[in-house]
């Protein structure tokens, strides 16, 4: 049996759009009675609350779509591990493998950050004060020093005779600006100017040659003008090269035109170095 006031009631709900309070104030009913009159009639929009968890729920959809699992999702959103699974149980879970990589990677991070961060803070304060008291203790180099050091470094790097290839002239190549530098005061003490030196740089055709070339011109105070055509090493995609980026210029090659006797005075320096070490 239908109630009397069963059709005020839908009524007031379609029509004036009143809320449950409102309607059960205009009618004098139960809040029981007014649910039974308005069962199958949904409550006008405006009375409905915002859910604030709504945008994290869309969200989570939109994580598990990217191929996040739940307990990643729940804590990328800070929600427990229950509310993240029954906000995307229906969405079926397609690992991305290299998505899957880089969150293992990224949480790896996380953690070991927490595990190391205070000891790995010390050691860099520990170290930057070992070179603090090292670079002062260096403090300013005699011309004899120097020359010493300028003829390790060219020992170490640069060309040398054999005993299938003699060498006539200075030829220096290195990507450590310092050695570069070490270098040309090295040669400028022997009695060579700077600009009486040839100057080319040697880099990988992938990278920016041009702007390796003024990086460079720069760095060692001659014109870009001066500086020969770069000469380009081939790239190979399959090597896994790491020096790459904004922070690559390459190596620069330093030759000393008509050196050959400078270059027997090296020897000399180098032999000299040797007989010390062997009279000690």
């Amino acid at each position: 049996m239908t109630h009397p006031l069963a059709a005020e009631a839908r009524r007031l709900r379609t029509e004036e759009a009143l809320s449950s309070r409102q309607i059960r104030e205009r009618l004098g009913i139960g809040k029981e009675l007014l649910q039974d009159l308005l069962r199958g009639v949904p409550p006008p929009e405006w009375t409905r609350r915002p859910n604030a968890k709504d945008e994290l729920r869309a969200r989570a959809i939109e994580l598990r779509g990217q191929g996040m699992s739940v307990n990643a999702i729940a804590d990328e959103l800070e929600v427990s591990k229950s509310t993240a699974y029954l906000w995307v149980r229906h969405i079926p879970y397609d690992k991305d493998p290299e998505a899957e990589r880089a969150r293992r990677r990224a949480h790896s991070k996380v953690m070991t950050d927490a595990r190391w961060g205070e000891y790995r803070v010390a050691r860099d304060e520990l170290e930057a004060d070992i070179r603090d008291k090292a670079a002062k203790w260096v403090g300013r180099l005699k011309d004899r020093e120097l020359l010493i050091a300028g003829a390790v470094a060219y020992w170490c790097e640069g060309s040398k005779s054999k005993p299938w290839r003699e060498q006539h002239e200075l030829n220096f190549t290195n990507s450590d600006p310092g050695l570069v530098e070490i270098f040309l005061r090295f040669v400028e003490m022997l009695g060579v100017e700077r600009r009486q030196l040839t100057y080319r740089v040697h880099i990988h055709e992938s990278a920016d040659a041009l702007a390796a070339c003024r990086w460079w011109a720069d760095r060692i105070g001659v014109a870009v003008g001066d500086m020969k055509r770069p000469t380009l090493k081939r790239h190979k995609p399959s090597t896994n090269r790491r020096n790459q980026g904004d922070d690559y210029h390459g190596c620069l090659v330093i030759n000393v035109p008509r050196s050959r006797q400078l270059y027997v005075h090296v020897g000399g320096l180098m032999a000299g170095v040797f007989a010390a070490l062997s009279a000690e």
